[in-house]
């Protein structure tokens, strides 16, 4: 605990210095910028994510959402990296420039208007200013924006440049303008095949220039490469001369569009002709409405950019109305294949729909569309009902790898997406979702854990040979955290068909009460059948106290919390510690829930802007799982918001003494606002 505490100390000495020049609640800042520890950022609006890189001028990834393929680890599929279609080149008075040409680097991350701007000089003779954004309102489009300013004078050759990643195959790069009395488009495009060939993927982009019409520069389309080509242009600036040129690019591919590279440069063409100024102003509009539901913390300048990036990233990693979901990684890279885990329902859903109900909806709907897949599912295990997998993908149908024993046992998450459904009606008391989406899927959630078990007498409907979310102990046989789960999703269902006016089926409620949830001798629950105290991964017999509410009564919460919290692994995953924090705040302690909501993410901040990884040194972010965790630590601990049958209430809490005021904006449909002092 003594090594546990330095280290948080020493970072947060760290990332005081790092932000000492900063006091916007709205801005992270990368100083220090070192290429061989970097970490992107990602801006991204819920489809297309663009990740950061050190070298000037350049992206390191773009990832499409919703696109997968087999390639890399696993024989499963992999979410796809797409053309990287906004990169660019500069080249300043005959000289490509790169890290080592450049100084005074910075990079700010300003989430109000999710967009990304780096700064840098080229010696005595340059300032350049560059901006990157994902935009909100047109889902496959992104925007750069450069600024140019000369120091003495200088010739300056910006390129656009689109590259394609080494896993794409039959690539074809293309080079059109359409040409109108009052405006000339160029078109840079590039299409090739995933690596199995069975999707397609297409991007392109065009410059859009201040000047008018007949008097932008001259384009040079340069193609001397399979995997990239260029346009770029040349201009002379004056010292103090000001320039200024963006460049518009669209990414996307069969899975959203029958032919994508005609939808491509479609979608292309569309942004130049809006222009700069309606780009950004329909974006920065997109992101105001976003933020009207926000987490606002008076007090600790500190935690409230760290809630507000943990918010960013849940907020740019899905969309509304996309009908697709997020991965424990988002549209950061290529972590964990891109697929869908229990990571989404139980931990980054609560806050989505907490306080953006329209995008949490879109999760469900990814549910419902692989539902026929889930039925499947069950069926091939010899069980009724649907059988959601553990990794989804595209398709629905099981993505874990075959080594991963998670796939075929860990059944929880089948609990999880009913759970979520029934959470979602209570938000929203949408009636007609209910009976057209929710209950159907209800329903076969419950018919699943009828035949899960194996009714062995009254009490002694056993669940056996699962994997329980502490992933560390497999095959084990009535896990605490399984069990409570489906406790609960067969007492939604039945209530969920009340509320239709329907009968429900009466063995739901027969298997959910003698389901057992298992004690020790001395009333503390106990994780399985076998556990005996080792080391767990992360929250499980705690998550029936918190977000179940299985286990009421305090004397037992807090016996389970003395027992099982020294036993969390330091290596375990950041969300489990949140719950322990949300506990804390709920039994009236917040001074121990903040020593753990910092515990829950502080370690796990990694150069330069602090993205999260998901265990403490680790080198994998962004973990959007650990940002919903810590945002539920702070909406439904420290902010008492609970999901009920009348909404969302607040329950009575204390704020830690470093915080003097927390508001919470825009909560569920009405968006209400509620406070704590």
């Amino acid at each position: 605990m003594k090594k546990l505490l330095l280290t948080l100390l020493i970072i947060h000495f760290s990332l005081s210095i790092i932000h000492s020049q900063n006091t916007s609640p709205w801005q992270i800042v990368a100083a220090d910028i070192n290429p061989a520890k970097y970490f992107g950022v990602t801006v991204a609006n819920g489809m297309v994510g663009i990740v950061s890189s050190p070298q000037p001028m350049q992206v390191q990834d773009v990832v499409l959402n919703g696109v997968y393929d087999y390639y890399q680890r696993g024989r499963v599929s992999n979410i796809l990296k797409s053309f990287n279609h906004v990169n660019m080149y500069l080249d300043v008075d005959k000289r490509r420039i790169g890290i080592a040409d450049i100084k005074n680097y910075a990079q700010t991350l300003d989430m109000k208007r999710a967009a990304l701007v780096t700064t840098f000089d080229v010696g005595d003779k340059l300032s350049v200013k560059h901006t990157v954004m994902s935009l909100r309102q047109l889902p496959f489009t992104a925007l750069v924006e450069v600024e140019l300013t000369a120091k003495k004078d200088v010739e300056v050759v910006p390129a656009s440049v689109i590259e394609a990643p080494a896993h794409l195959n039959d690539i074809r790069n293309l080079y059109s303008e359409i040409d109108r009395p009052h405006v000339s488009i160029p078109l840079l495009s590039s299409v090739a095949k995933s690596p199995t060939g069975k999707v397609t993927v297409a991007a392109s982009n065009s410059f859009l220039f201040d000047e008018p019409h007949g008097q932008e520069p001259r384009l040079i389309h340069e193609d001397w490469d399979n995997n990239m080509h260029l346009l770029k242009f040349y201009k002379n600036l004056k010292a103090g001369q000001k320039y200024r040129f963006c460049v518009a690019g669209s990414a996307i591919s069969s899975v959203h569009n029958e032919f994508p590279l005609n939808e491509a440069e479609r979608l292309t063409i569309f942004a130049k002709l809006e222009g700069r100024d309606r780009l950004v102003k329909f974006h920065e509009a997109a992101w105001e409405k976003l933020w009207e539901s926000d987490i606002q913390i008076e007090g600790d300048l500190q935690a409230q950019r760290d809630v507000r990036f943990a918010l960013y990233h849940l907020y740019s990693f899905v969309r509304e109305g996309s009908r697709l979901s997020l991965s424990p990684m988002g549209l950061s890279g290529l972590g964990y294949n891109g697929h869908v885990f229990w990571d989404t329902e139980l931990w980054m859903y609560p806050p989505l729909l907490i306080l953006q109900p329209d995008i949490a909806r879109s999760i469900l709907d990814y549910r419902f569309d692989r539902l026929e897949m889930a039925k499947r599912n069950a069926y091939e295990h010899g069980y009724k009902g649907a059988m959601f997998p553990w990794e989804s993908a595209e398709s629905g149908g099981e993505d874990t790898p075959v080594w991963a024993l998670t796939g075929p046992f860990q059944h929880h998450i089948t609990g999880c997406i009913g759970w979520a459904t029934w959470k979602y009606y209570q938000v929203t008391k949408d009636k007609v979702w209910l009976r057209e989406k929710g209950f159907p899927l209800m329903k076969e959630v419950a018919e699943f854990w009828c035949s899960r078990v194996e009714r062995n007498g009254p009490g002694r409907y056993d669940i056996k040979n699962v994997i329980g979310s502490n992933e560390w102990q497999e095959n084990i046989d009535n896990n605490a955290f399984t069990n409570g789960m489906a406790k609960t999703v067969l007492n939604f269902a039945a209530q969920a068909a009340t509320e239709l006016g329907m009968t429900p089926n009466p063995d739901w409620k027969h298997v959910a009460d003698n389901i057992p949830i298992l004690k020790f001798a001395d009333g503390t629950t106990k994780e399985n059948a076998t556990y005996d105290g080792v080391v767990i991964k992360q929250a499980d017999v705690n998550l029936l106290a918190y977000p179940l509410n299985i286990v009421k009564d305090e004397v037992t919460i807090r016996k389970d919390m003395a027992y099982y919290e020294p036993r969390y692994s330091p290596e375990g995953p950041a969300m489990g510690v949140a719950i322990l924090s949300t506990i804390w705040s709920r039994l009236g302690e917040p001074e121990k829930a903040y020593t753990y909501f910092q515990k829950g993410y502080l370690p796990n901040k990694v150069p330069p802007f602090g993205v999260l990884s998901e265990a403490a040194g680790g080198t994998n972010p962004y973990f959007a799982t650990g940002a919903g965790g810590m945002l539920q630590s702070v909406l439904s601990g420290f902010g008492g918001l609970d999901i009920t049958d009348g909404g969302v209430v607040q329950l009575k809490t204390k704020l830690p003494k470093q915080w003097k005021i927390l508001k919470m904006t825009g909560v569920g449909v009405e968006k209400k606002a509620f406070e704590v002092r």
